[in-house]
């Protein structure tokens, strides 16, 4: 199915969905069926909601962190590069996943990045 419209619920065409779900209704989507010409018109809604904290020492796995390789340390880094990490000339160490530095066993090979965020947002979105 393919969805062609997805309306948050202040849009129009979700009315009778605002009415039926009220403040629960998240958004409205429209799919298309093309092997049974249909048109499905769909709510996600909030069905339950707890506290919850976020845990600030946990590292997402997909994080992209730094990772420091001697130059002369050609196999570790082929093997770096072979588990998708990129080189970085700007910081002179490795960028790779952090699922990939748990694999690897290079924990005690991270290093921070010089940049301070707000240089990394900057540059990421053009502004200097």
């Amino acid at each position: 199915m393919k969805i062609k419209r997805t309306l948050l619920p202040s849009q129009p065409g979700t009315k009778a969905l605002i009415e039926k779900f009220g403040k629960d209704l998240v958004c409205v989507r429209y799919r298309y069926d093309k092997e049974r010409n249909k048109k499905i018109t769909t709510a996600e809604i909030i069905v339950n909601e707890v506290e919850w904290k976020r845990n600030e020492k946990k590292t997402p796995p997909n994080k992209i962190l730094f990772v420091t390789i001697g130059s002369s340390e050609r196999e570790l880094a082929a093997l770096v590069r072979s588990a998708g990490g990129k080189w970085n000339r700007e910081e002179k160490v490795w960028e790779l996943a952090y699922r990939e530095v748990k694999k690897l066993r290079l924990e005690d090979r991270l290093v921070e990045s010089r940049k301070s965020e707000y240089e990394e947002l900057e540059e990421y979105f053009g502004n200097k």
